[in-house]
């Protein structure tokens, strides 16, 4: 709810052609309002007003949770965000399908920008953000034998994977107000998996640069810190973006 971003790639080599970030001065309402701010986004950008030969969305909220398959219901999905999340009757829940856990994402899209989509490039595919992080993440440790500690840091959302040879040890979702929510939900997971502090490797991806106040309370506890190396070159030579930044979308 505080940005709206997208890339354009070769569909033959994906090779990746452009890649745009709009910023919000603040975190958007509803989702009647940031239809609005993606409104002037299509009405201004002449990158965005041209046919495709397709088109993936990808919805980044807080409100979605992981189910293993073997308690999965699909056509039962309100109870599972019951406890984590405040639905409504009319609220519109769907799920993802994961290609390397036998798990569910179970999830709220908003569809308003769905509809708003298609009305502008006809049938699309869609998925939750933690989706696709989760699992580029596993396929990007399947080789690692030693547990795997990535952020995935947000302007006010945390994601936490812990993932060891391709499997998924651990996976939740944080929102935090200030540096200390960010640093007790890192060291209170790491407490939880019984992880050193001051051993294992903690990866970052994302929203963060060793010059933020969000890095540098993390620091003050956990010394083993990496940032993601690029999977893709896009950003090697950017002066807006760092190569760990933009994971989900770009990687």
């Amino acid at each position: 709810m505080d940005g709206f971003s997208f890339c354009i790639s070769n569909s033959e080599t994906k090779e990746i052609l452009l890649f745009t970030e709009y910023t919000f001065s603040s975190s958007i309402a509803s989702p009647e309002l940031l239809l609005d701010k993606i409104i002037r986004v299509f009405d201004t950008d002449k990158d965005l007003q041209q046919d495709f030969t397709s088109v993936f969305a990808i919805h980044q909220n807080n409100l979605a949770t992981l189910v293993p398959n073997k308690l999965f219901d699909r056509n039962n999905l309100a109870p599972y965000l019951k406890y984590d999340v405040k639905t409504l009757k009319t609220d519109f829940i769907t799920y993802d399908l994961h290609t390397i856990i036998t798990a569910n994402t179970v999830y709220i899209p908003y569809v308003n920008i769905n509809n708003y989509l298609f009305q502008n490039f006809g049938e699309f595919e869609y998925k939750h953000h933690s989706t696709v992080l989760i699992d580029k993440l596993l396929n990007y440790s399947e080789n690692d034998s030693e547990e795997q500690f990535f952020a995935h840091v947000s302007p006010s959302h945390l994601d936490i994977v812990v993932c060891k040879e391709g499997k998924l040890l651990f996976y939740n979702s944080f929102s935090y107000n200030t540096k200390e929510d960010f640093i007790y939900y890192i060291l209170f997971t790491a407490e939880q998996l019984q992880m050193d502090p001051n051993s294992f490797q903690l990866t970052f991806i994302g929203d963060i640069e060793k010059e933020s106040d969000i890095y540098s309370i993390t620091y003050t506890y956990i010394r083993n810190i990496h940032f993601m190396n690029p999977i893709n070159s896009f950003f090697t030579d950017s002066e807006d973006f760092s190569n760990h930044s933009n994971f989900i979308l770009i990687a």
